[in-house]
């Protein structure tokens, strides 16, 4: 079996640790597995993993807190694994920093689907090509690059405005810029006015799919279905909770950024719609 990457779970229970180590293992990941929040955390940050498990109901401290610690070091998927089935606790979860939340008793097969629907997404934050400069820190400065043609594959560079949302950056920048925010997708990082912004994995999806498409508004079925790695047309269901975690996780990244809802500079609702970007 080809090693898909290592995992890290961390669940109190011994026969629910035993059972996601094997599920893990028969998906191909090399596997860590322990019984509390303190030994999860430094788990996580010795090995690195591509994917963490993690129990809510831990003997030390719970696994929300657990998660708000990996998410300050890792951008590991994360997958709450809980016996706790209110609304309340899954959106605690996603503000957390989770990617996912999967109700026991699990099914191993939906586990590996969810996973396997994860992994279709980059993780990494790799080095871009030369020719493509990341933003530049305070005090830095790199060369000038010829921005990207067109704001989706395919498309032919439109003509429009400075800071116009969905258009190309200019030379030296990033893929998309819009009122000082910058996005570089290749690297999956941003910056605001040149300094960088520390975003999840799902923060980073979502935001790219409102940049790419501007003013155009996408409603959260459409989100969701993006962040499936699916393509819009589709048709596939989406549940109301799979939308209000898209609310969530959208309320999370204008937090990132230091955006209101209220008065928005970058993100801005449709109300009973979806999401698009200011002017």
């Amino acid at each position: 079996m080809v090693e898909r990457g290592v995992a890290v779970v961390v669940e109190d229970d011994d026969d629910i640790r035993t059972t996601l180590t094997e599920v893990l293992q028969q998906s191909g990941f090399a596997v860590h597995s322990t019984a509390s929040g303190v030994a999860g955390v430094d788990a996580v940050r010795e090995h690195n993993p591509d994917i963490v498990t993690m129990d809510v109901g831990l003997p030390d401290f719970d696994g929300i807190e657990a998660s708000r610690r990996i998410r300050t070091f890792s951008d590991a998927y994360l997958i709450i694994v809980s016996g706790r089935v209110d609304e309340a606790d899954t959106l605690m979860g996603f503000e957390a920093g989770a990617d996912d939340y999967l109700t026991k008793p699990f099914r191993p097969r939906e586990l590996r689907a969810r996973i396997a629907a994860m992994l279709r997404r980059p993780r990494t934050l790799q080095a871009a090509p030369a020719e493509r400069a990341l933003p530049p820190r305070r005090g830095e400065q790199h060369p000038p690059r010829q921005a990207r043609q067109g704001n989706l594959a395919g498309q032919q560079p439109r003509e429009s405005p400075e800071g116009e949302p969905g258009s190309p950056a200019e030379p030296g920048c990033c893929d998309f810029a819009h009122r000082g925010l910058s996005l570089h997708e290749a690297s999956r990082q941003a910056a605001i006015n040149g300094e960088p912004v520390d975003l999840t994995r799902t923060q980073f999806d979502i935001l790219l799919v409102l940049m790419e498409n501007g003013r155009t508004v996408q409603t959260k079925a459409d989100l969701v279905r993006r962040l499936r790695n699916e393509p819009y047309n589709t048709g596939s269901f989406v549940t109301a909770g799979e939308e209000r975690a898209v609310e969530v996780h959208v309320g999370n990244l204008r937090k990132r950024l230091g955006d209101s809802s209220q008065n928005p500079c970058w993100v801005e609702t449709v109300r009973g719609v979806g999401y698009r970007m200011t002017p």
